[in-house]
């Protein structure tokens, strides 16, 4: 389909307003300057998973030149130097966090992996893409995963049941013609998913972007935010598709937002009893800058019937948190039962963010936990009219985390890449470097998975910390559960930090938190571990409802190092780790986990002697899986 055309086709009248500004000190209320669009944009364009599980084709043969048909994910942080945030350097960073001790219960199963994603969907036509943007979802008896540019469906025991490439998915052509090696002219990344329980539906969102030949973006820039939402509890039956316009350069509706075209980075979702909500960090294509998050809220029940026009609320938060400045990964928050959303003011939702980053003016560390709110919610149904509302709480100190290392062990990439005749299969040209394992994109203090449950809200993020007898900076976790209060006459908002704390554990690193919630207000934070004892492997921390931490439990003990091409000097030396895990609550209440791990490890010889997958437990460019666990 022409989804150029399609766009044009959604634009609609735009009502343009501004809430007021008012001072506030922490925790106390606050309105927002936010400003506030709305537009309709055309739906119901049917999908349908890939029967069967070979992702609709065969596998792509084994044997192909992988040099000059690598994509790096686009999300996740653009080249701006607004995302080349001070870190605190490479001593302490005057965070000190006690060490949690480490155990361990294996339990659970691998979900998809990068040989999967690779070969096993669209017949062999995607990209090697690093790191995994992991999504969850559990419902209707089923396990949902995204991962990079592929689906799958499991049982609760683990059996997959279907796996599928998100541009079939989506409705798209492949991302690259490996015959011709020739991409399409839609690139996807950055999933996210949640089963919603008032709706009995699941959602998946992702960012998709127009592109030539190469995978580049056009200088149109032209991006949307596309949600898929199923027809019913089933993933395996229909959906139905809304795509909304992201590029913020006057077009299709869309409002004009400074040096766009922009692109919607890095989107993430979240629910209330009426509203589907996602948000994004907004980015200029082609001049480095930040414009802030921005919020795009709609109706969930539209969304649910499968709606041929679908009418999308968008909040400009540039400039608008209390210190005058962009918001920067505005998390929205979902919630374990339909009895647990707020009601007051007609219906509110909740978001959570950090301010350390520079996308946000930070300087590298704060002290500020922010909560944003959307009130008469239920107007979304109807004509929208939305309240904003920001409120900062003073916190502990956190601040951006230097890379992780990891535990020495084998990686026959790096092996291959040293020596001419395996770089030239590899790059397709020598390498000039020397290269060796490397250590993990931390990410930055950004906020995670956040959830509103019993009138609380949960969320984690990472930290720098420092830990140990001597102490030494590693990453950890910071967690919060704050009590969120809405006036119910004026809307305002104010929050009182319940319980906080860090997570960190010696001589070793703790990434990518999500935390989930079970309805009694119990939690737990999946991480991955890695550092001087443990290969990166999947690993999950029990919250209770009065925050009280666990140890450290490790689910899947990695048993390698990551050894993928993101990491290399000859890729560009930007060691991607997983850009957010995943936690999601089944309808008995039991939590779910998902991380990135590393599950294989083979040596240089095994790795020539096998075409580079070690028999199908890798491929050339990298070696990452993801691991899936319920927790009871």
């Amino acid at each position: 389909m022409n989804r150029r055309a399609l766009l044009a086709l959604a634009a609609a009248a735009v009502m343009a307003s501004t809430g007021a500004l008012t001072a506030s000190a922490a925790g106390t209320t606050s309105s927002s300057s936010a400003k506030i669009t709305t537009r309709v944009v055309q739906g119901g364009q049917k999908t349908f998973l890939a029967r069967g599980t070979n992702g609709g084709g065969e596998l792509a043969p084994a044997v192909g030149p992988e040099a000059g048909t690598i994509r790096q994910a686009v999300a996740n942080r653009s080249l701006s130097s607004k995302a080349k945030v001070t870190r605190i350097g490479p001593g302490l960073a005057g965070i000190p966090a006690s060490s949690t001790p480490v155990t361990s219960a294996e339990a659970g199963f691998q979900g998809i992996n990068h040989f999967q994603q690779r070969f096993g969907v669209s017949g062999g036509n995607q990209w090697s893409l690093e790191p995994p943007d992991q999504a969850l979802c559990v419902g209707g008896g089923v396990v949902f995963e995204a991962v990079n540019n592929a689906i799958a469906v499991y049982s609760t025991t683990g059996t997959q049941l279907a796996v599928d490439g998100l541009n079939h998915f989506f409705g798209y052509p492949v991302e690259i013609d490996r015959t011709a090696g020739v991409a399409g002219p839609k690139q996807t990344t950055d999933p996210s998913c949640l089963y919603d329980p008032t709706t009995g539906r699941f959602f998946v969102s992702i960012l998709t972007y127009d592109s030539d030949a190469a995978g580049n973006p056009l200088p149109s820039g032209t991006n949307t935010i596309d949600i898929a939402t199923s027809a019913s509890s089933n993933p395996m039956g229909d959906w139905s598709i809304v795509h909304i316009d992201a590029t913020d350069d006057g077009n299709h509706g869309t409002p004009l937002h400074t040096n766009c075209p922009c692109i919607g980075d890095y989107p993430h979702i979240g629910v209330d009893a009426h509203g589907f909500y996602v948000t994004t960090n907004e980015y200029p294509w082609f001049v480095d800058g930040f414009n802030g998050a921005q919020i795009y809220a709609m109706s969930k029940t539209e969304l649910a019937s499968g709606s041929h026009s679908v009418t999308v609320t968008q909040i400009d938060t540039n400039r608008s948190d209390p210190n005058g400045n962009p918001g920067f990964t505005i998390w929205p928050a979902q919630s374990p039962t339909a009895a647990q959303y707020d009601a007051t003011k007609g219906g509110t939702e909740y978001f959570l963010s950090t301010n350390a980053a520079a996308e946000a003016n930070g300087t590298g560390a704060s002290t500020e936990l922010l909560t944003w709110s959307l009130t008469n919610t239920s107007s979304l149904a109807g004509t929208p009219r939305l309240g904003v509302n920001v409120v900062k709480t003073t916190v502990g100190k956190y601040a951006v985390p230097l890379p992780s290392d990891q535990k020495v062990g084998s990686t026959p990439l790096a092996d291959c890449l040293n020596l001419t005749a395996c770089a030239k299969i590899a790059l397709g040209t020598p390498d000039k470097y020397k290269e060796t394992e490397r250590p993990l994109d931390s990410l930055d203090s950004r906020m995670q998975q956040v959830t509103y449950a019993n009138g609380l809200l949960y969320g984690s993020h990472g930290t720098a910390v420092d830990v140990g007898s001597t102490p030494v900076q590693k990453s950890g976790v910071a967690w919060y559960i704050t009590d969120p209060t809405t006036n119910p006459v004026t809307g305002n908002l104010s929050t009182t930090l319940v319980h906080s704390g860090l997570l960190a554990t010696a001589g070793n690193n703790l990434l990518m938190p999500a935390l989930g919630v079970r309805p009694n207000g119990s939690a737990v934070i999946g991480v991955t571990l890695a550092g001087a004892d443990h290969f990166p492997s999947a690993a999950y921390i029990n919250l209770s409802a009065t925050g009280v931490t666990g140890n450290i439990v490790v689910l899947g003990e990695g048993v390698g190092p990551e050894d993928g091409f993101a990491g290399y000097r000859a890729f560009g030396a930007r060691p991607r780790w997983g850009d957010y895990g995943a936690a999601a609550v089944d309808a008995s209440g039991h939590l779910w986990v998902a991380n990135e791990w590393i599950a294989q490890t083979c040596t240089f010889a095994q790795f020539a002697a096998s075409n580079f997958q070690c028999t199908g437990t890798r491929t050339l460019l990298a070696n990452w899986s993801t691991h899936i666990a319920m927790i009871p």
